[in-house]
């Protein structure tokens, strides 16, 4: 399973400073990084994507025989007529690609090892992702439940968010789910929580 897809390859060596810049930039895509770890991207089964953004589903085209997660009401915003971002995911959502819509949370293999959390508001279907394992414990990604630890911590929720309610209510959630498992609370957009989890190619385990 690959959770989130990450910027689009058209970021690839784009430059951080300059006429040129858009503010972000791709230093490799997923099916190289994939190749380091020798793993063929026909090997990825499923895709879970905790919301719509395009940074989180820009590469997505690289993995067509996949099955696509997806918050059911995230589906449903992407299906409403001439959305700009439901063209990084047409393969499922109007195309062949096989695509599973989730209600609430999700075991995704169906042992606990792998949860889609259901934590609505930043979009109306997002979700984060819970993992156990064997040897760390849980591990637990934000999605966009918070972007970085200061409005984690204050409870702050972006202007942009759908539902500023649904926001606050899966904040508390996560940190219920954090306090009780003891996860290594992983918040996705957050430099200094990156660090938490070994650099690549290395991995938790």
């Amino acid at each position: 399973m690959l959770w989130d897809t990450g910027l689009p390859k058209s970021d690839l060596g784009l430059p951080l400073q300059g006429k040129a810049s858009t503010g972000e930039t791709l230093s490799v895509s997923l099916v190289d990084q994939l190749a380091q770890l020798r793993i063929d991207p026909p090997k990825i089964t499923i895709i879970g994507i905790s919301r719509y953004h395009y940074d989180h589903t820009g590469q997505a085209d690289d993995f067509h025989q996949a099955r696509l997660l997806l918050g059911q009401h995230d589906v449903k915003a992407l299906q409403e007529p001439s959305n700009p971002l439901a063209k990084a995911l047409a393969y499922w959502l109007s195309g062949p690609g096989r695509l599973d819509e989730v209600i609430g949370d999700r075991d995704v293999f169906g042992d606990g090892s792998v949860v889609m959390l259901d934590l609505p508001g930043h979009t109306p279907g997002h979700h984060g992702l819970l993992v156990r394992l064997s040897q760390s414990g849980y591990v637990l990604l934000s999605g966009d439940v918070a972007h970085f630890r200061e409005n984690y911590e204050s409870d702050e929720v972006p202007s942009w968010n759908t539902d500023p309610a649904q926001s606050l209510a899966s904040l508390q959630r996560v940190k219920q789910i954090d306090r009780n498992l003891r996860a290594n609370f992983v918040i996705q957009h957050e430099t200094e929580d990156i660090k938490k989890l070994p650099k690549f190619p290395e991995a938790a385990e």
